[in-house]
């Protein structure tokens, strides 16, 4: 039912051709959503580069298995990935170079939306990140352990934090 829910929010976010608008906003309404930030001291452009280079994510995401961009840095670029034994595959929404990036993604049991942001603080970044997740795999996830979007968010803030501020 969620799933169904998932397609038809997504489906409102298209405009009258059909395409996505420039940014989608989480489902708030989902039975998982959460929202983290963390300062990096890194200037954006850095913090973006490590973000936004999808295929490298495994290099510092010891979650994230592999990632394989099919095509070129746009919206509706789509990318197939492996996290946490799950096989993914999402379709970018947003790219806004040095500012925002953000995807849909669906696997077995799981619909997801995952923003980020970035702003420049002198020569420091603060970057913002928010997901939603729906399905069947969330309400059992979150049955387990009611936090567990909360707690990924935060380890993913602060991996992309150290390899951000790495030399």
């Amino acid at each position: 039912r969620s799933d169904r829910r998932f397609w038809r929010y997504l489906h409102s976010q298209q405009n009258f051709d059909g395409h996505l608008e420039a940014v989608m906003n989480i489902d708030t309404n989902a039975p998982a959503f959460a929202r983290k930030e963390i300062v990096i001291h890194a200037p954006v452009e850095k913090v973006w580069q490590v973000q936004s280079d999808i295929e490298q994510w495994s290099t510092w995401q010891s979650d994230i298995v592999t990632a394989k961009l099919d095509g070129d840095l746009k919206a509706g670029t789509t990318f197939r990935w492996k996290a946490q034994g799950l096989s993914i595959t999402s379709r970018l929404h947003t790219v806004e170079p040095c500012h925002r990036i953000g995807w849909t993604g669906v696997a077995l049991g799981m619909s997801a939306i995952h923003n980020w942001r970035f702003e420049a603080r002198g020569s420091d970044t603060l970057a913002i990140t928010e997901e939603s997740l729906s399905g069947w795999l969330t309400r059992l996830m979150k049955f387990f352990d009611p936090h567990f979007l909360e707690k990924s968010l935060e380890a993913t803030l602060l991996r992309l934090k150290t390899k951000a501020e790495e030399n």
